[in-house]
């Protein structure tokens, strides 16, 4: 499988990478800057590109299978996620490439809320987070009304950090997953699992998903 992944270099990304050149796939790796490519793994072929550039998403992503969007905005530019969006769903509409959004947890329900958002709860969404959960709200608002696109979007939950690769997590659909304690945890490695599985198995197309322990 040819799969292109746009924010190669960030902590998602750079581990998704890992993840689909560990399982054989054929992976692209786009960066703003190909200079900048020191976190990128060996055996990705590193391209310079911007997501939030149609026409450039177009041209990156022909002949790949799947475009994995790793990408997020600087502080302070919070809105630049969703201009990121349009320009995905632009570049990739009317394609047979399918396209995989690492979001946010922002539009998930709260488990037991009464139909509370995630986005709504101050126990996962501070104030000082808000900026980057509302725009994480509107990027799946926009895939889910793209008609044209063979989209999934991946919500990861509450806390996501650096930390081991075990392969043990559970899926959801709609709601945040917590556990016994009510954390909604998991590590950056387990995320980038559920990436590739989900390119590789297609189960959630033109729909959300999301993982924790």
């Amino acid at each position: 499988m040819r799969i292109a992944v746009f924010g190669a270099n960030g902590n998602v990304g750079s581990r998704v990478v890992a993840e689909a050149l560990s399982r054989r796939h054929r992976v692209t790796a786009v960066l703003r800057d190909a200079g900048r490519a020191a976190r990128v793994p060996a055996g990705a072929v590193i391209r310079a590109g911007d997501a939030s550039d149609a026409a450039q998403v177009a041209k990156l992503a022909d002949g790949h299978d799947v475009v994995v969007a790793a990408t997020r905005p600087a502080s302070g530019r919070e809105g630049d996620a969703s201009t990121t969006m349009r320009a995905l769903l632009e570049g990739l509409a009317g394609s047979e490439t399918r396209l995989i959004v690492v979001g946010g947890a922002a539009s998930l329900l709260v488990p037991g809320g009464g139909g509370t958002l995630v986005l709504d709860d101050p126990r996962f969404v501070p104030e000082t987070v808000r900026p980057i959960a509302r725009s994480s709200y509107e990027q799946f608002a926009l895939c889910r009304a793209a008609r044209d696109v063979d989209w999934t979007y991946l919500c990861p939950p509450a806390l996501l950090e650096p930390g081991e690769r075990t392969g043990r997590f559970r899926l959801g659909s709609d709601e945040l997953l917590v556990d016994a304690a009510g954390r909604s945890a998991l590590s950056m490695e387990d995320l980038a699992i559920a990436v590739v599985n989900e390119a590789e198995e297609a189960r959630h197309r033109r729909a959300r998903f999301t993982a924790a322990y």
